[in-house]
Formats: C-alpha cells, sequence, structure tokens
C-alpha cells in the first residue's frame, strides 16, 4: 500500500510540476482533508447509534448504579448530675417525617401535601401570603390561570408573569384562601425546605393515633412522607438547669444564622439541631453523635427504588457534671429566699460551692431582682458575667502580696490601725472612724477585724511611698499594677477559665496617677470589680495550699449501656488543672490561712465573722462589705469567700449580694450558714 501511494504522488508530482511547480502542497492538504473527513462522519455515526439505538440501554444502566446517601439523625447524648441523676433527657415524639427525593418537582410537592393536608393539621400561624402563593402557584394548572388572569400578562416573560401573579395573591387577588389551603401550603412550606434526601420533620407536636393511622395507611400514596420519630430536650428535674447546660435549636429553626456556615463545613444540614448556648454549645462535638447512612437506589424517574441501612449511627456521648442536682436546687431556694439571707432587698444573689482541690463546681445559683417591681428572675451565670464590686473580701489576697513582696513577714507585720489622713480627706476601717479604736495588729489580727487602714498601709508600702499624716499621696500609679498582679494570681480580676462560655474578667478602674487615691480603695476591695466564680477560685487557692484549679462543671464524658439505656462507662475524665502556683512559703501561707481563721473563731471583739463559729466543721472565712452606689443612691454589697474543715478544706463557698440597703447586716453571714447545712447534708458526710 505505501509503494502505491508513493508511486502515485510521483506521477502526481512529475505531472503538476511541468503546469505548476507549487501544486504539490495543496493536493496534500486536501487529501488529509478528506481522512479528517472520513473519521469525522464514522464519529457522528457511532454517537446517532449509542444515544438514538443504544441510549435506553444506556440511561437504564445509569439509573440502576445511581447511589447516593441518606443521612439520618440520632438521640442527642444525656446530661446527668454528679449522682447520675438525669438533668437534660431526650423526649421521643411521635413524627409525621418527609424525606425529599431526588429532582424533586413543585408540581410533585404540591401534590403530595395536598394529599397529607387531608390526613394531618399542622400550625399555620407563621405562614405567610408570599408561601401560600408558592404553593398555590407550584401546580401547573393554577399558574397558568394566574398567569392569565395578570394584565398583559402573555406578553411577560415566564419570570415576570410568576412575579406579578405572586405579588396579586399577596394583595388579596386571585385567590380566596381556605383553611385546607393554608394547611396544605404550611406542608408544602416545609417540605420545599427540605434538602435532597434529608428528613425533616412535619409534625411533632400532638400527633394523634388518628393522624398516624391515616398516614400510615396512605404512605405508598405520598412518596417520602413517612411515619417516624422526633426527639426534643427534657428536664426531668425542672428547667432551671436549663440556664447552665443551654439549649437546642429545633428542626424547625435549624441552624443558628451566625454559624451556619461553620456548621455546614462541619457535615450539618440545615435543618439539624445543635446547641446554641452554654454546655449544650461548648460540648457539641461530644453530645451531637455520628449520624446513621442509608444507601439509597434512585430509579430512572428519580424515585426511590431501594434503601440499604449502612451505618445505624452512633448516638451521643453523655456528660455527668460534678454538680449534685438536689444540693443545686436548695442552693437556688436559697439565693432567692429573704429569709435565708438571701437576695433579701438587693438586685440580686449569686454564689457558687467548690471543690478546692480540684475546682469540681458543686452547686452555682443566682437570681437577678428589680428593686422598683420586686420580680425576680433566675441568673446562674450571673456567677460568671456579674462583676461586682466585692469589698474587703480580697483582703486574704492582699496580705498574700504583701508577703511575697516582702513588705510585711511573718514574724515582722505589726502595724497600727488608724485613719488614713491623705491630705485632709480621711479613710479608715469601719470600727475605728475617727481613731478612738486605734490599736495595733499583725496580718492575722488586721484579717480577723477587717482593717481597711492596714490594708492602705500595706499598698503605700508596695508602692515605696512613706506615708505623713495629711500629705499628698505622690505615690507611682504603678502600684495599681503591683496589686492586681497579686490579685490575678488567686484568680481576681482574670477568667477562671470555667467550661462555660460567656465568662467575663471582671472590670478594672482607671489607673493613672489622677485616680491614685483609688490605690488605697483597691487595696481593701472596694474598687475594681469580680464575679463570684473568681471569688471561689481565689479562696480555693487559699485553701488548697497556693494552686489556683481551674474550675469546672463537667467531670465525665461517659456511653450509654446498650442494655438498659442508663449511663455507661467513662469516656473521659476532666482531670484537676492548675492554672498557677503561688510562690509563698510554708510560714506566709500560714499567717493568710491563720487570720482567716480568727475572722469566724478569734478573739478580738471587732472579728467580722463570729456568727459562722457555730458552723461545724469548722469555718475559715473572709467577709466582704463594699460601699456602692445604685441609680444614684448609696447602697452596700455584701461578700463572703470561706472554706470547711478548716484544718482539712473540702469545700468553698463564695457568694455575693450587691446593691442591699445601707442598714442590711449580716446576710451574707446568715446565707452562708444555710448553705453549708445544705452541703453536709446532701452532699458529704460530716469528716
Amino acid at each position: 500500500m505505501k509503494n502505491f501511494f508513493d508511486r502515485l504522488f510521483r506521477r502526481r508530482s512529475r505531472g503538476s510540476s511541468r503546469r505548476n511547480g507549487n501544486s504539490k502542497i495543496p493536493f496534500r492538504l486536501n487529501f488529509i482533508f478528506a481522512i479528517v473527513g472520513i473519521l469525522f462522519a464514522v464519529l457522528v455515526f457511532r454517537l446517532a447509534y449509542m444515544q438514538i439505538f443504544q441510549g435506553s440501554v444506556y440511561k437504564s444502566d445509569v439509573n440502576q448504579s445511581d447511589n447516593s446517601v441518606k443521612y439520618g439523625n440520632v438521640p442527642r447524648g444525656m446530661i446527668y448530675d454528679s449522682t447520675g441523676k438525669v438533668l437534660v433527657g431526650n423526649k421521643t415524639h411521635r413524627a409525621i417525617t418527609y424525606t425529599k427525593g431526588l429532582s424533586v418537582m413543585p408540581q410533585e410537592i404540591y401534590n403530595n401535601a395536598n394529599k397529607l393536608g387531608s390526613y394531618i393539621t399542622i400550625p399555620t400561624k407563621t405562614l405567610t401570603k408570599k408561601q401560600i402563593g408558592e404553593y398555590y402557584l407550584a401546580d401547573k394548572t393554577n399558574l397558568t390561570k394566574a398567569t392569565k388572569a395578570v394584565p398583559n400578562g402573555e406578553k411577560l416573560a415566564p419570570q415576570a408573569a410568576y412575579d406579578k401573579a405572586l405579588d396579586m395573591i399577596q394583595d388579596g387577588k386571585l385567590i380566596k384562601v381556605t383553611p385546607q389551603m393554608k394547611n396544605a401550603a404550611a406542608i408544602f412550606t416545609e417540605m420545599s425546605g427540605a434538602y435532597q434526601l434529608s428528613t425533616t420533620n412535619i409534625k411533632t407536636d400532638g400527633v394523634s393515633n388518628k393522624e398516624i393511622a391515616e398516614v400510615g395507611e396512605h404512605a405508598a400514596e405520598m412518596p417520602g412522607v413517612q411515619v417516624g420519630t422526633s426527639w426534643s430536650r427534657d428536664y426531668p428535674s425542672g428547667n432551671e438547669i436549663q440556664s447552665i447546660v443551654g439549649n437546642v435549636s429545633s428542626s424547625k429553626t435549624g441552624l443558628p444564622s451566625d454559624r451556619v456556615n461553620e456548621l455546614l463545613a462541619e457535615g450539618y444540614s440545615r435543618n439539624d439541631s445543635v446547641g446554641q448556648s452554654n454546655l449544650e454549645q461548648q460540648y457539641e462535638p461530644v453530645l451531637r453523635g455520628s449520624k446513621s447512612q442509608t444507601e439509597v437506589k434512585v430509579g430512572g424517574d428519580n424515585k426511590i427504588v431501594k434503601e440499604v441501612k449502612k451505618y445505624p449511627g452512633q448516638r451521643g456521648q453523655n456528660l455527668q457534671l460534678s454538680i449534685n442536682s438536689k444540693f443545686q436546687n436548695k442552693l437556688q431556694d436559697l439565693v432567692k429566699g429573704s429569709e435565708s439571707g438571701g437576695v433579701g432587698n438587693s438586685t440580686g444573689a449569686y454564689a457558687v460551692v467548690m471543690n478546692p482541690k480540684n475546682g469540681a463546681v458543686i452547686g452555682m445559683a443566682g437570681v437577678n431582682r428589680d428593686p422598683k417591681t420586686g420580680k425576680i428572675t433566675p441568673n446562674e451565670l450571673g456567677t460568671i458575667n456579674s462583676a461586682i464590686v466585692m469589698g474587703s473580701v480580697v483582703k486574704g489576697a492582699m496580705v498574700s502580696g504583701a508577703l511575697m513582696d516582702k513588705v510585711i513577714t511573718p514574724n515582722s507585720s505589726t502595724m497600727e490601725d488608724m485613719p488614713i489622713d491623705i491630705g485632709g480627706a480621711k479613710k479608715s476601717s469601719w470600727f475605728n472612724k475617727n481613731g478612738e479604736a486605734n490599736m495595733s495588729v499583725n496580718a492575722q489580727g488586721a484579717l480577723e477585724v477587717s482593717s481597711n487602714s492596714y490594708m492602705m498601709q500595706l499598698a503605700m508600702k508596695e508602692g515605696g511611698f512613706k506615708y505623713k499624716a495629711g500629705g499628698s499621696l505622690n505615690m507611682s500609679p504603678n502600684v495599681f499594677n503591683t496589686e492586681r498582679n497579686y490579685f490575678n494570681q488567686f484568680g481576681l480580676g482574670v477568667k477562671t477559665g470555667i467550661d462555660l462560655p460567656g465568662e467575663t474578667a471582671g472590670i478594672q478602674g482607671p489607673s493613672t496617677f489622677a485616680n491614685i487615691g483609688k490605690a488605697l480603695d483597691e487595696s481593701f476591695g472596694n474598687y475594681d470589680s469580680y464575679t463570684t466564680i473568681q471569688l471561689a477560685q481565689y479562696m480555693s487557692t487559699i485553701a488548697n495550699g497556693g494552686y489556683r484549679m481551674k474550675p469546672h462543671v463537667v467531670q465525665n464524658v461517659r456511653s450509654t449501656n446498650t442494655k438498659n439505656g442508663q449511663l455507661g462507662a467513662v469516656q473521659n475524665t476532666t482531670m484537676p488543672t492548675v492554672l498557677n502556683e503561688i510562690p509563698m512559703t510554708p510560714a506566709e501561707r500560714n499567717v493568710v490561712t491563720q487570720g482567716l481563721y480568727q475572722v469566724v473563731h478569734g478573739t478580738n471583739k471587732y472579728k467580722t465573722g463570729g456568727d459562722l463559729s457555730s458552723i461545724s466543721p469548722e469555718v475559715s472565712a473572709k467577709t466582704g462589705t463594699a460601699q456602692t452606689f445604685y441609680e444614684g443612691k448609696p447602697t452596700v454589697t455584701l461578700s463572703l469567700a470561706s472554706y470547711a474543715p478548716s484544718k482539712d478544706p473540702q469545700v468553698v463557698v463564695a457568694l455575693a449580694i450587691p446593691n442591699l440597703p445601707v442598714n442590711a447586716e449580716n446576710n451574707n453571714l446568715n446565707l452562708a450558714k444555710q448553705i453549708y447545712q445544705a452541703y453536709w447534708s446532701d452532699v458529704q458526710n460530716k469528716p
């Protein structure tokens, strides 16, 4: 064959060369074009054969192998208290569900909604006129009729005509809306909002036996509609715990709008339930579980022809809290009740009870009170996000800082309690307003009688300032940093790290030279503001020998026992976390702990915590009183930070009652006594 073409080309070449020396190239190009044309014709024929004659075969093969995966929700993990009592469970509801198939057209959804609407009734209060219009126009017959009714509708583009018809329906024209139509429209809206191969709940509340029976009987006539189950959060121990554990979005509300992109990237569907706040949000990856996976085979008409469950899903794991629910309920009642010394006539009351050795929160309670109406509302999270000027309760940290700063020592700490005169302005201790009770006190005694004078003298020593009565306070503002640094080491003025979102670090006042007098107020707790959880961490640090522990409310992550549905094996335990260690010697620590013991059990007639001496086991404490203002009127804030037993601390009680009347007394001590009584009764036997 090659020789034949060679001879052919040589003959043509010799003949052509006599006529035109350049004709050799066009001939070769023409030959190539002819070959390409033949190949193209073969390709066209082959494509036509595949599409026209064999198209149905290939389409059937594709349909038979078109498999997709459908994901199903699983029960959310439950939340238990420290004793294993259910705080947050799952309540099962009978439900009418809808699983949207592939490429489902609006007409199909319209037909489905009408059929289902003849068997069930769902709420229509939130249904909009636009949604009613979209439902009505999903039917081709209705769309044609409505388009004709639109002025000059035949001259408009289809989408423009549709929009005009939708506007007219919203204006109350074209159709008369009946209750049956509204019901079907609400169902249509729910179905339309579902994603392909995702299941949404059409009705979960109040599904009657008749509805279950009729939907089950006619399910084959309504593709994707099934009788199923749904879950919602249940609170067997009362709803008050919800302010701590948080809440979960429903399938109706779907993913929170401010986190939707983040959650979609993590594999959520838009109508999935998700933790929205507090523990439910903080521990969402633990509680959510993993969805079931079902392989779906789709036929040539895009209908689901077969489903095979490949993975049954894994229900969420459970949280076991360190909170004792029985004690928590009593604690909340105590801070709420006036007779207990709780909220009284203040603007609120907050209490935290904590294990000082590991940071486990045993109870945290809080209420807000509107002084104008007297209305009281629960606010347990006020313990971590309400910043309060606490008063003298912080003096244990002030003495500790002075010892670490070496301005006093365990063997040399005595100073005279006397009014401090700065440029004619006097500040004094509560018992020595005019100097009639001047006395010498060491550091332990200063804590016992809650000496403001002693703390101010410590601040001036830390600032390198030599006090002279009546003189100006020419002290460097760096003293603010010194004081706050020591306070921070105990947890005052910094976030504690508790495993709940929304914690605040408190509020610091201005600290320039123009505010230098406030450095003295800072020393006895009447300037910066702190939270109640910070008081608990601060006192725990003293009680356990100098370790600032990270507070936590989740003790364990546990599985579910497959045999009885109860708490299963421990999967993870919250280990005690030391945030920092206080660099004090044993002798220095003993000064502070002895002073806190003397607050309750000392012999000085000015001791501030004597009312707690009747508590058994023995309590060590520091009381606090701050001069505050509310809406321009003078008030007083009472606080307390304490631990027991004094020799082997096992529990810390911290509380704050802000903005009481100025003549209020002992609210903090009365409340503390009842908290300890409840603790030793409900949580731990007395040592």
